[in-house]
């Protein structure tokens, strides 16, 4: 298949939304808008997730590009929202058009076998108007309770140091009164969360993950890689000034100690692929609408651009972190499925792109919600460690909730 590249003119960032969150592939951040729409042009299929990936990058090669030159992540793009289970099937799609625009307004857009039908379907996007809506059903899974009992279990174990750090999830399921529209939520999400980067992407059968995502699992260009891990949380009420609450988290033990072990695991994986490793001496605030985290900046380079791991390999290195897994690896996900017991499916999981050069982003796949129709379905976690308290650990999965659904519903839950 040959694709062609070129400049085309701005396109208002709400127009490029609204089409790629209802019907195509969605990733906004402050600094750039990356979106594929009017359907797949071919996908690729991982029969074993990231535990055995086929060469993606030598996938998308064997297609032509012509056309103006341009920069990474502008040319063949393979979009994804990959499973938090590594060894579950998996698929990333090329789009038939896809558009880079950035925050200085150049913009690209890429077509199969030089189709100009971008035009008309840029055209024809309408304004997204629905508002937030009342709850028709609504079931969490575990109950409250129970998962507070669940990280009570966890913290026996931790403190009997089988495992280190295990992230315990719960979700939410429901319905509304109508069908939910993925880009009046993806329109809430940019307002609300500006430092996030906001995503949608299909998930199959006639699913759609949608949400915004604080943290940057892998941004591979060259021989260089960036991560951005978050671990420790507080909730930031609306009623009180949120310094207090920063500076409580910054000197808080428990949730230095959370975000430490993350860092260094990170930290440690890099190292064997990357000949310089930099990490921040200690983390920052990463302040959300309704909560806020601790964040560090890791970066890495090799001087063996040849050897460098494409973004994929990236993935194959480091999902899941300790940020949505825990520590050990293995142990902790086993943990997670005799706790949990109900799969996460997207939940946690990779959500990004790959291009033909091996360069791409990878956020968490966190804070996002899955639509189908009028049903809906919410995750939302906490890292346990020894000092953890179980009731604790269940509101801030609750906060998470709640401001994970605003973007869908009117009533508080």
């Amino acid at each position: 298949m040959k694709f062609t590249r070129s400049v085309i003119d701005r396109v208002t960032l709400d127009t490029i939304r609204a089409i790629a969150a209802r019907d195509g592939w969605l990733l906004e951040s402050a600094d750039v808008i990356r979106a594929g729409f009017g359907g797949s042009a071919f996908t690729l299929t991982l029969d074993q997730g990231l535990e055995h990936s086929n060469d993606v990058v030598a996938q998308l090669n064997a297609h032509e590009l012509i056309g103006e030159p341009g920069p990474h992540g502008t040319g063949i793009v393979a979009f994804a929202s990959l499973p938090f289970d590594r060894s579950a099937l998996a698929q990333l799609h090329v789009a038939r058009y896809t558009l880079t625009q950035f925050k200085d307004g150049m913009t690209w857009l890429t077509s199969a076998n030089g189709d100009d039908g971008w035009r008309a379907l840029l055209d024809a996007v309408t304004t997204p108007l629905q508002d937030t809506q009342h709850v028709r059903s609504i079931t969490y899974q575990p109950a409250p309770d129970e998962y507070a009992h669940n990280v009570a279990l966890a913290v026996e174990i931790l403190r009997r140091k089988e495992i280190d750090k295990v992230v315990l999830a719960r979700a939410v399921v429901g319905s509304v009164l109508e069908p939910l529209d993925p880009a009046a939520i993806a329109q809430r999400l940019r307002q609300r969360e500006p430092i996030c980067t906001v995503y949608s992407m299909p998930i199959g059968n006639g699913w759609r993950y949608l949400g915004a995502s604080p943290e940057l699992l892998a941004r591979r260009h060259a021989a260089t890689v960036e991560c951005h891990p978050l671990a420790g949380t507080i909730a930031l009420p609306s009623s009180a000034a949120p310094d207090d609450y920063q500076n409580w988290l910054l000197g808080s033990t428990k949730n230095l100690h959370e975000h430490a072990v993350l860092v260094d695991d990170i930290v440690n994986i890099l190292a064997d692929s990357y000949d310089d490793i930099a990490a921040d001496p200690s983390p920052s605030i990463v302040a959300l609408r309704t909560v806020a985290h601790l964040g560090t900046w890791i970066k890495g380079s090799t001087n063996q651009r040849e050897t460098a791991p494409d973004a994929l390999a990236l993935l194959r290195l480091l999902h899941p972190t300790a940020a949505v897994g825990g520590i050990p690896r293995t142990s902790a996900y086993e943990l997670i499925r005799r706790l949990e017991q109900h799969d996460r499916g997207h939940y946690a999981g990779p959500i990004g792109w790959i291009d033909a050069n091996g360069d791409g982003e990878w956020w968490v796949g966190i804070r996002g919600i899955m639509v189908r129709e009028s049903e809906f379905e919410a995750w939302a976690g906490a890292g346990i460690v020894s000092e953890s308290d179980p009731i604790a650990e269940r509101e801030e999965t609750r906060d998470k909730l709640a401001s994970v659904l605003s973007s869908v519903l009117i009533d508080r839950v």
